[in-house]
């Protein structure tokens, strides 16, 4: 790798294993309507938020905690933290989600891409904190959206071609993740909110008693019916801000990343002394 060359957040044994472990709560928390037997007693985790965000928030802080133990994310590596989440978190505003209209989620993208999966991952949940926040949208679907935001930025991070790939090939790989994840985010999403439907007010809704394989077909339905135009849109403008913005942004954190040089050790020069 070029000396000039941006470095990746690289992360140690023990970020990664409390990365792991916040993605395995995560999965449970969201998938747990396809993980229980239509026998099992759990109708709702309604009450389970309020537990769910605060174990997010603890396993979060541990991944932190670890990378900046293992000397991973320096005091340079924080500062960037800090300066990208306080970017998306105020670009969320613009448009409030309306049909759509999130031009966050691209700069997940980019940050994720040219800083890694793990840094990705805690920029994307720090981010969705910030902004809940800022807009006042905090609540107990906040962690899933922390989890599926930090998803949605790590994956980005693990595109192939992260040393090699730039221009134009760049930018189409980047737009087609970004394409297809604003779906998956979306879908992730409605995997929080849809067992709170009662199953007599809709066929489309979270049955306890049904198998797997009937709430599922309900689960499409009901995301064909309530999302489906909404995600297109969140893909849609994903899509035309990585092509037309994204070659200056990448250069920017680039830039930032080679100057801020995260991995190269701190000296002292005592000779003078």
């Amino acid at each position: 790798m070029s000396p000039r060359q941006a470095r990746a957040v690289r992360l140690g044994p023990r970020s990664v294993a409390a990365l792991v472990l916040v993605s395995a709560v995560g999965v449970a928390g969201f998938g747990w309507p396809f993980l229980t037997p239509p026998t099992s007693r759990i109708g709702a985790h309604a009450q389970d938020a309020p537990w769910l965000f605060a174990g997010v928030l603890v396993l979060l802080v541990a991944v932190v905690a670890a990378a900046i133990s293992e000397s991973v994310l320096g005091p340079k590596a924080v500062a960037m933290l800090g300066v990208l989440a306080a970017a998306g978190a105020a670009l969320r505003p613009i448009g409030a989600g309306t049909a759509g209209i999130e031009p966050m989620f691209f700069l997940m993208v980019l940050s994720g891409r040219v800083l890694g999966p793990g840094f990705g991952f805690v920029l994307g949940s720090v981010t969705m904190f910030a902004s809940a926040l800022l807009t006042g949208g905090v609540g107990p679907w906040l962690p899933f959206q922390m989890l599926a935001m930090g998803w949605f930025a790590m994956g980005a991070g693990l595109l192939p071609g992260a040393d090699r790939l730039r221009g134009r090939a760049e930018l189409a790989v980047l737009a087609g993740y970004g394409f297809l994840a604003a779906f998956a985010y979306g879908t992730v999403m409605n995997m929080a909110g849809w067992p709170f439907m009662s199953a007599l007010a809709s066929n489309v809704a979270f049955d306890p008693h049904a198998p797997v394989a009937a709430n599922l077909a309900r689960f499409v339905a009901y995301c064909v019916a309530t999302s489906l135009g909404w995600d297109l849109g969140r893909a849609v403008v994903t899509v035309v801000l990585t092509l037309t913005v994204g070659p200056a942004v990448l250069r920017a954190l680039r830039r930032a990343t080679r100057r801020a040089a995260f991995e190269t050790p701190v000296t002292f020069d005592t000779a003078g002394r």
